[in-house]
């Protein structure tokens, strides 16, 4: 558990991340650990006023708690709320850094970065400046750096300020229960694990599909893209955590490497022949008309940023050498598919005789809800000489927190598990720059798809897995 008393210094408090994600994600953890101790401090440019700050985190507690009042939430949360404050003033200017952290007294501090990575930057170069408190911990949004070259610096920046096991590069994606789940369906039972290889796994799909469109983030999806703000981060990390070697413990430090591992042995093997991407046009998605995404507003079309990125990656290593990692994700599309698909291999012989259509088995995990499915080939009904597929379902655990309170919980109490360590960030930065590279010189068309539909007109992938 945390020190008695944690401080929680939130750098651009006033943007949508803090009251869409972080608070709420406290409030969960609140509820669930209603003893936790901690103060939350909001910081900003903007002067929100302490009246206003204090009524978001009020809003958020009694949301997460179905409370009425104060007098309802939980203790810790009720702490939260009587003792939270707001600081305006510029972070990146060290003098006004410099009184936040003076204004801060507590056992232990957290200092979490909601701001645009440029800004963070510039945070930690005043920061190096005026330098942090013992034991400050650092949590810093994505996307971390905007290059190989640039996380590479950046790494190099906020290393100057803390080391490393007090970095928490947040990946809130990793505080998904199904995607650790991961970990307990690959190396704990005796049906899976001897099967998770290239003899018997022809393809990997890892694939995040949403129906929401921009939804007035142009300012930062435009100049990023999904290729950059989903499958960069994201994706590449479920891919790790699929293809790992049994670690020893499931400890930060044998995790992490296991996950570096992976990641280093990645690759894109040609960008022009294996990635794809295509932007929306106008369409409808239930009862909602989503504009043509160049008309919605603040979008520069020059930029040709993509909404929807497929990525095949290979890992080349004896386990997985041959097997195609194939990494997806789209905005606007007509269904929310959120998954790892496992595709597994055909028996090496079937006995003749047998008729009927037959699908390859495979496991599907589905990410909220926490689930999965094992699509099996069996005898039909009513004929056993025809196959068919059946399919055994089953709930995976579930936690009682949004993936940002997993994330904050981690941090909080010094865990470094859910983290991005230093060396992953760089290497999710180098699996991507050859395709990044690759459609900056328009060397890949950008195809278009309809909003509300299942991707352009051609691409293999666009069926869903058949539940």
């Amino acid at each position: 558990m945390a020190a008695d008393r944690t401080t929680l210094v939130i750098l651009g408090a006033s943007g949508d991340l803090t009251s869409r994600l972080l608070l709420p994600g406290i409030a969960t953890l609140l509820r669930a650990q209603p003893s936790r101790s901690l103060e939350i401090v909001g910081a900003d440019l903007r002067d929100l006023g302490q009246d206003e700050w204090r009524e978001r985190v009020r809003t958020a507690m009694t949301l997460a708690h179905g409370a009425g009042d104060d007098a309802e939430l939980g203790a810790g949360a009720r702490q939260v709320v009587e003792t939270t404050r707001y600081v305006a003033g510029d972070a990146t200017d060290a003098t006004a850094l410099r009184a936040l952290l003076d204004g801060v007294d507590c056992d232990r501090l957290v200092l979490y970065f909601a701001l645009p990575p440029q800004i963070s930057r510039k945070v930690c170069e005043a920061l190096v400046e005026v330098g942090a408190p013992k034991g400050a911990i650092l949590a810093i949004e994505k996307p971390f750096g905007s290059s190989l070259a640039d996380a590479r610096d950046l790494n190099a920046l906020v290393q100057r300020i803390v080391p490393e096991d007090q970095i928490f590069r947040i990946d809130h994606f990793l505080g998904l229960y199904t995607v650790l789940n991961l970990l307990g369906m690959r190396f704990a039972n005796r049906i899976l694990a001897p099967l998770w290889d290239r003899e018997s796994i022809e393809r990997v799909e890892i694939v995040y599909d949403e129906t929401v469109a921009l939804e007035g983030r142009a300012g930062y999806y435009d100049s990023a893209g999904a290729l950059r703000d989903m499958i960069q981060s994201h994706l590449l990390q479920v891919l790790a955590l699929v293809a790992i070697e049994p670690p020893a413990t499931v400890d930060a430090r044998d995790l992490r490497d296991a996950i570096g591992q992976v990641l280093r042995a990645a690759r894109v093997e040609d960008p022009t022949r294996d990635a794809r991407r295509a932007r929306y046009t106008a369409g409808r998605i239930g009862e909602r008309h989503v504009p043509d995404y160049v008309e919605e507003e603040s979008v520069d079309a020059a930029r040709g940023t993509e909404t929807l990125a497929e990525v095949t990656v290979h890992v080349e290593n004896q386990r997985w050498a041959g097997v195609p990692f194939v990494l997806r994700s789209g905005k606007a599309m007509g269904r929310i598919r959120k998954q790892a698909v496992i595709h597994f291999r055909e028996p090496a012989h079937v006995p003749h005789g047998f008729g009927g259509r037959r699908e390859g088995d495979r496991l599907v995990l589905d990410f909220r809800p926490d689930s999965f499915a094992i699509h099996l080939t069996t005898n039909g009904k009513g004929d056993p000489f025809t196959l068919e597929q059946s399919v055994l379902r089953g709930e995976l655990g579930g936690g009682q927190l949004e993936p940002y309170g997993e994330v904050l919980a981690s941090i909080l109490d010094g865990d470094p598990r859910l983290a991005v360590r230093a060396d992953a960030a760089e290497e999710c930065w180098r699996i991507v720059e050859p395709v990044l590279r690759a459609w900056k010189r328009d060397e890949v068309p950008l195809a278009e798809y309809r909003a509300g539909g299942t991707g352009p007109r051609g691409w293999a992938s666009n069926g869903p897995s058949k539940e």
